[in-house]
């Protein structure tokens, strides 16, 4: 999608105080073709090329700057050589702020790139709740998988990202879902997992949250008998209670 001439993008400090439900007293839309006000990347000049400026301004996390190339006219949906988006970029990045500006204006959460990753599952390795947030209203696919074949809250589990799963398993993502290894997050979590405080409470999250624990992996091996394998008691304790 490619953000006609004429239509003008708001200036960031407008946009973020609308987006917290209302504007500054006083501001007001920018006339179309207006020059952008001085940001935090001091640069108020349209780029020569807005695609490649909206790449860069996403992976530096400027938003003002992802700001003046939108209005220069970027395509919103440009892709780098690794065919990544703005918004995958600023995703990967953490770059809240510039995600939140690309999503207001439609950005693809779904985006795939050449190793099949989209804004959405990259949060589940970065583990990014903030992220997580900006993204729902764009109303992702969860079930689109990774290149592993597997969803968000599966490499969320093997990092330990405790809080992103205490928030992600309130979605409707599928957290029974067995990716190409033949692994369950809770599988993965245990594997993959050092047995410590965070997989532990990334366990009991997944349990609360009602997961299958007698799904086995492609050998036939459960949660349990993996954690009894590797020692790690209290997780085992968990999967038994």
């Amino acid at each position: 999608m490619r953000f006609r001439p004429g239509l003008a993008v708001l200036p960031l400090a407008l946009f973020l105080g609308a987006c917290a439900g209302g504007t500054e007293p006083g501001s007001v839309p920018p006339e179309p073709g207006a020059v952008a006000t001085p940001g935090p990347s001091g640069d108020t000049r349209s780029p020569a090329d807005p695609d490649a400026a909206l790449l860069r301004a996403a992976a530096d996390g400027d938003a003002e700057a992802v700001a003046v190339a939108l209005r220069a006219g970027a395509d919103i949906e440009t892709r780098d050589s690794h065919r990544r988006t703005a918004l995958l970029l600023a995703s990967a990045n953490d770059a809240v702020e510039v995600a939140r500006v690309l999503v207001a204006h439609g950005a693809d959460p779904d985006a795939l790139d050449d190793r099949h990753d989209t804004p959405w599952l990259v949060t589940g390795v970065t583990g990014s709740v903030a992220m997580l947030e900006v993204l729902l209203p764009a109303k992702p696919h969860l079930t689109i998988r990774n290149r592993f074949g597997g969803l968000s809250p599966i490499p969320a589990s093997e990092r330990g990202h405790v809080e992103y799963l205490r928030r992600v398993v309130r979605t409707d993502v599928n957290l029974d879902h067995v990716n190409d290894l033949g692994w369950t997050a809770l599988l993965e979590a245990v594997i993959l997992g050092d047995g410590g405080p965070r997989h532990q409470e990334v366990v009991r999250i997944l349990l609360a949250a009602g997961v299958d624990r007698t799904i086995p992996d492609a050998s036939g091996v459960t949660a349990l008998q993996h954690a009894e394998r590797l020692g790690y008691s209290e997780i085992a304790a968990l999967l038994r209670a």
